[in-house]
């Protein structure tokens, strides 16, 4: 078999990983200079040197390893493992290594002669972890080990950039918008151009443009240009090894983080089908950490976690070992710092937030559908720690979606099949007006908007603002989506694929890659859906039980932090959604929600003088809600009888047990004012 030694993905994988490797390098002398105090000398003449032969040489081991792989099973699909700098031990040995030995001793050379010893420690516990680690992994469940990494992604590779995105939005969405049409969407630039460069210059364009970028800072980046050669520095070593007790503290726990780190990020590739030997990967991380220790690096290296995101990049057998060579490069010749006087952060970050998502999603993927309750309790955990963290986790959802969507409509709708759209192939009136059910179930999350009331610096402005402006953003997506859906698929054919309907719509414009977005995008607006009804339970529950409507105990506020309605909640939401069939819980809760809002008109109609509504607009809500609960009521009947059973035994179970706690409650006591 020729395997080829470079291919075009291997160009847009290199881009990626490359920018990962150089944004972590220099985060990395950032800290040496900036919190230990070490001299620009010693930074990048000593420490960056040998930072890039220890990268060299391990991502030149890796290729040996994908080129064999590739070989041994006949493939020219296999993608090389990505190997870097490990991003939390370069935080941890800098700021609990080697910044506490400096404020102690005064000595930047002490603390970094502490980072070398402890560098050593981890490399050897690695090493040690090569001969238990395949037992430990054999051992380990496939959905334990993907589920921790999805966390870890998602948690320290995506939302510190995404946050970073947010401080400049102006420049890293169309960073963003280009990485996810791609190597998300398989979107190909012309002529062939990487996507990974041309993401990287547009970004540079618009931040040296928008007067993101200072001049001045290049020309200061040119003069400390310098050229760095590799050398031993076992001396430093042994002198931080002298004092090695207290560094074992921490040492111990985090080798035995990387190497489970490493394990899984080995089964992450075996899921992605690239087969790995566990023992050869912890051989390579532990004698790379040894080597850069003894050439004066206290930055340990790793196996990065991504291998699924650059295969799908295109990423083979080369782009590793390229992305190594070119850090080698820029360490031994000194021009990190001119590189982040020209390259604007917010240019670099939207790669590493892909990344994360590609690695998150991967664990849904491949494991069995009962580990998917893990959504809810994620998001549980989100609605446990505060507002602020739910508002961030969804404003960063909503970005994403947008962008998903913006590219599924403009590849969508140019394509589109006008005889698919015609009048001719609509249903029966009574079918369209029974549907509006669903489509009233797909807006009823605006009233959540509300429960936010209390978060808001000024709600009467706000407020509403909030509401129209979703609704509106909202509605346009709807249509634009549905005209992409039904413009290139037969109603016949919507109704067969089910719930997959948009990713199918996506398959003839962008083949696989596009089902694999929309899918992905599923995924997040699911998770975003279920964030914000877990929010809305919050504030609901505890409303209601302050008012006599729910027990008390809906509205405690437990030891942790969590209201006890919303464990209630998420509890319900675990069971139902495991047990019921999805398009039946749908309809429920479309008929059970158009049943609360006609009797809140009801009341609000009552009650107009005193709310100051305006009845005619009242009477039409009323009107349009109660036609459509009968056309669906109807509908339902004839089409799912069983459908119907259920949402009439859960009208009666839901009369019934208010009717019990009302009666063990006793009579509604009212509220008395202080006199």
């Amino acid at each position: 078999m020729a395997l080829p030694f470079w291919t075009r993905g291997d160009l847009n994988a290199f881009f990626g990983l490359g920018i990962n490797m150089l944004v972590n390098v220099l985060v990395l002398a950032g800290l040496c200079v900036g919190v230990v105090h070490m001299s620009d000398h010693d930074v990048y003449r000593v420490v960056l040197p040998a930072l890039g032969i220890e990268l060299l040489i391990g991502n030149i081991f890796y290729f040996y390893l994908a080129r064999r792989l590739a070989m041994k099973e006949q493939r020219t699909d296999v993608t090389a493992m990505p190997y870097g700098p490990s991003v939390p031990h370069m935080f941890i040995v800098t700021l609990v290594i080697m910044l506490p030995t400096y404020l102690a001793t005064k000595d930047p050379v002490k603390a970094w002669e502490a980072g070398l010893a402890w560098a050593f420690i981890i490399g050897v516990i690695i090493l040690i972890g090569a001969f238990v680690g395949p037992a430990i992994r054999h051992l380990t469940p496939r959905a334990a080990m993907l589920g921790t990494l999805a966390g870890i992604s998602i948690t320290f590779i995506s939302m510190r950039p995404a946050a970073q995105m947010w401080g400049a939005l102006w420049i890293a969405l169309p960073v963003f918008m280009i990485i996810v049409a791609g190597f998300v969407a398989g979107v190909r630039l012309p002529g062939n151009f990487p996507v990974g460069l041309a993401a990287l210059l547009v970004g540079s364009a618009i931040g040296w443009i928008g007067g993101f970028m200072e001049p001045a800072a290049v020309s200061d980046a040119v003069h400390d240009i310098a050229v760095g050669v590799p050398s031993l520095n076992v001396d430093l070593l042994l002198n931080g090894l002298d004092g090695i007790s207290p560094l074992l503290a921490t040492a111990i726990p985090l080798g035995i983080y990387n190497f489970t780190e490493a394990m899984s990020n080995v089964e992450s590739a075996a899921a992605a089908g690239d087969s790995y030997n566990l023992r050869h990967v912890l051989l390579a991380d532990g004698t790379g950490a040894v080597v850069g220790s003894a050439l004066g690096s206290p930055f340990p290296p790793a196996v990065y976690i991504g291998h699924p995101g650059w295969k799908e990049a295109g990423g083979r057998i080369s782009y590793s070992l390229a992305s190594g060579v070119l850090i080698f490069v820029l360490c031994a010749v000194g021009l990190f710092p001119l590189l982040a006087a020209l390259l604007p952060i917010p240019a670099i970050v939207p790669v590493l937030l892909f990344i994360g998502l590609v690695i998150g999603s991967q664990a849904y993927r491949v494991v069995p559908k009962a580990h998917y309750a893990a959504i809810v309790l994620a998001m549980v955990a989100v609605n446990i720690v505060g507002s602020r963290l739910v508002d961030r986790a969804q404003s960063l959802i909503v970005v994403l979606l947008l962008v998903v969507f913006a590219v599924f409509i403009a590849v969508t709708i140019v394509d589109i099949d006008p005889d698919l759209l015609a009048f001719s192939g609509y249903p029966p009136v009574s079918d369209i007006i029974a549907s509006v059910a669903l489509t009233f179930f797909a807006f009823l999350g605006f009233s959540v908007i509300t429960f936010a009331v209390g978060d808001l610096r000024d709600p009467t402005r706000e407020l509403p603002k909030a509401t129209y402006g979703a609704i509106g953003v909202t509605t346009a997506v709807y249509v634009l989506i549905a005209i992409g859906v039904f413009g290139t698929l037969t109603v016949t054919e919507v109704i067969g694929y089910g719930e997959t309907a948009i990713a199918e719509a996506a398959r003839p414009a962008l083949g696989d890659a596009g089902f694999t977005m929309m899918a992905v995008a599923a995924l997040l607006a699911t998770s975003s859906s279920v964030l914000a009804t877990l929010y809305a339970s919050g504030g609901l529950t505890s409303t209601l039980a302050s008012e006599g409507q729910f027990p008390p105990f809906f509205g405690r506020t437990l030891a942790f932090g969590a209201k006890a309605g919303v464990l209630i909640t998420a509890a319900m939401v675990l069971v139902v959604s495991n047990l019921v069939d999805l398009s039946a819980i749908a309809s429920v809760g479309s008929a059970c929600s158009l049943v609360v809002f006609l009797l809140v008109g009801v009341s609000a109609f009552r009650l107009r003088a005193e709310i100051e509504a305006r009845a005619p607009v009242v009477l039409v809500g009323l009107a349009a809600t109660a036609v459509v609960l009968v056309f669906f009521a109807v509908d339902t009947l004839r089409n799912a009888p069983e459908t119907f059973a259920a949402i009439t035994a859960i009208t009666a179970l839901a009369v019934v047990l208010d009717l019990v706690w009302k009666r063990v409650r006793g009579p509604e006591v009212p509220a008395t004012s202080a006199g």
